[in-house]
């Protein structure tokens, strides 16, 4: 039995390191090359990173050779915390080469052809790959602030369907990446607007909520509105929202549907999905980010003061952690998805995916 070598685009960034962080002691994953800019490249790791994690550099990966965009990578799995300036096009390429990139980045998320997908809502999308014109493949993982809305619409609109959601998002520094915003601007303050973030809630809901047409994905017929706002905690993205639903429901039967939602992660035990994707809370000051942000490991979403609404039809407030769920463990659940559908073999992207060959037996290393 042997891991699966994977590599780390963009490793000395803030999701760069996230990745290496959650990967560590993975049973089926194993980092074996990491790759940076031109101005990191041919150092060793520990020596080209701003290390900001709260554990120290896994020695497993502390002496690895940071590699360049340009090399040839031995791993055929890649998972992309690459800024947005260069991701695009590098992903792009590495999937032209044969490469499957799991990519945290804005870039490919609206392409037609690029599965956007949360595993416990759309893992059918996948098959979206076999529109893409190159020997890899690209798979997508949503914003962060997209991600936890998806997850507590998703039961909803299976079971009621959604008219209308409005939303809006009290965003952690961290989500800016490193270093951030200066002191100055956002301690002891809000700053309410975040460049296209709106945008991206928007329209990735619809995306993730759709169904698999020939060309793409149907998006779903909900409207959504967006404010999103920046505020000063560490980690862990807050929402309110409230929801008008196309059928009625009590406010009993809507919490029972949401707290019983499960995905195929659950179901077949992956090693990153949340025993229960979404936590209900009864105390009416939680889910707050100081104390509940830890949660099945940072991995669940978290609802509180599920309650009716004098304007829509139900209002909630979600939190969810943006650089775990919402970043590179979203991406290593994806991960964990497509191997167990059977789209690697033997580590190399295989585009005939097959659910009848789980990779678990390939994949519990030694």
């Amino acid at each position: 039995m042997r891991y699966i070598d994977v590599a780390v685009l963009g490793a000395t960034g803030a999701v760069g390191q996230k990745f290496i962080t959650l990967l560590e002691n993975h049973p089926w994953f194993r980092v074996r090359e990491v790759v940076a800019s031109s101005r990191s490249a041919g150092k060793r790791y520990r020596e080209a990173v701003t290390w900001i994690q709260n554990a120290p550099i896994p020695e497993t990966v502390a002496g690895l050779t940071v590699r360049s965009l340009e090399d040839t990578l031995e791993s055929g799995v890649l998972f992309s915390g690459l800024d947005s300036v260069v991701a695009g096009d590098a992903e792009q390429s590495y999937a032209e080469q044969g490469y499957l990139v799991i990519s945290n980045s804005r870039n490919h998320r609206m392409d037609p052809r690029v599965p956007l997908v949360i595993p416990e809502i759309n893992p059918e999308h996948l098959r979206l790959v076999d529109l893409q014109p190159w020997r890899g493949a690209i798979v997508t993982n949503p914003n962060c602030s997209t991600m936890f809305l998806a997850m507590a619409l998703a039961p909803l609109h299976r079971a009621f369907g959604l008219r209308a959601v409005q939303v809006t998002t009290l965003q952690a520094l961290s989500g800016a990446g490193y270093p951030g915003l200066p002191a100055l601007g956002v301690m002891g303050n809000v700053i309410p607007y975040i460049d296209g973030e709106e945008e991206k809630i928007e329209t990735e809901t619809l995306k993730i909520l759709g169904e698999p047409g020939e060309y793409g994905v149907n998006p779903a017929s909900v409207r959504v509105a967006a404010q999103c706002t920046r505020v000063p905690v560490v980690d862990g993205h807050t929402e309110t929202v409230s929801v008008q639903l196309q059928q009625p429901a009590t406010v009993e039967e809507v919490r029972s549907v949401m707290e019983s939602f499960r995905g195929m992660p659950q179901i077949q035990g992956l090693p990153f999905a949340p025993r229960q994707p979404l936590w209900i809370f009864d105390a009416a000051d939680r889910p707050q980010p100081a104390r509940d942000l830890q949660v099945e490991n940072g991995m669940a979403t978290l609802v509180g003061r599920l309650r009716p609404c004098p304007v829509l039809d139900y209002r909630m407030v979600l939190l969810g952690h943006n650089t775990v769920r919402g970043a590179a463990g979203a991406a290593i659940l994806n991960a964990e998805t497509i191997v167990h559908l059977g789209y690697l073999k033997e580590g190399r992207f295989d585009r005939q995916g097959c659910v009848d060959e789980p990779a678990a037996a390939y994949c519990v290393g030694a």
